[in-house]
């Protein structure tokens, strides 16, 4: 097993929840943590204990981002004229390795950072290789000609447990995804309740 499907798999188990919907997901055979006292009895959260949650819970779903990474998301997010917590999944969701996750070019978010980083994706016909570029509306995302055929690629475009959201236009016979518009919350396909909320009265707090 890799690191990266290894961490993916424990990011699940520690939230107890299968938080990308994914089949092969462990909790869907046990819902307890990891690691010896995992099925010990939870004690009921604190406040800053479930407001430390949704933050981890939705850092983990975008490929386990670093708390340096996320709070300067965070910040640039209070900055934006609007609800902070809907303006935060809007840039999460403009980030280049979730659009091609989103568009079902490779089966994961972790799978989606290293197709980036590999240089197989192109932005308006420029090949981007960094993951957390920030596409704009009107941005057409592609995979290059070459990589259109790996089997990570086909294994991706027949994975019946997620849709692709409305936000994006895809065509999977070019290998195109076009970047419509930035989604709202409620717009963004999450296998679980993702509450940006508690996310930004954490940080308000600490």
């Amino acid at each position: 097993m890799t690191k990266r499907t290894s961490a993916k798999y424990k990011i699940d188990r520690r939230m107890g929840e299968n938080i990308w919907g994914r089949a092969k997901s462990p909790v869907n055979r046990r819902e307890y943590g990891p690691g010896q006292h995992g099925q010990r009895r939870k004690n009921k959260l604190s406040d800053f204990g479930t407001q430390l949650r949704a933050k981890q819970k939705l850092k983990g779903y975008y490929g386990d981002l670093t708390e340096k990474q996320f709070r300067r998301i965070y910040a640039e997010a209070e900055r934006v004229k609007g609800d902070t917590g809907e303006n935060l999944i809007g840039l999460l969701e403009r980030r280049l390795d979730a659009v091609v996750y989103r568009a079902k070019f490779v089966p994961t978010i972790f799978a989606a950072r290293q197709f980036v980083n590999h240089g197989h994706i192109e932005v308006n016909g420029k090949r981007v290789n960094i993951a957390s570029y920030r596409v704009k509306e009107g941005d057409v995302i592609s995979i290059r000609e070459r990589s259109r055929q790996l089997a990570i690629v086909l294994e991706a475009v027949g994975l019946a447990e997620r849709d692709v959201p409305d936000y994006l236009e895809v065509d999977h016979n070019k290998m195109t995804a076009t970047f419509v518009r930035t989604p709202a919350l409620g717009d963004v396909p999450y296998a679980v309740v993702m509450e940006p909320n508690l996310v930004v009265e954490y940080y308000a707090k600490n």
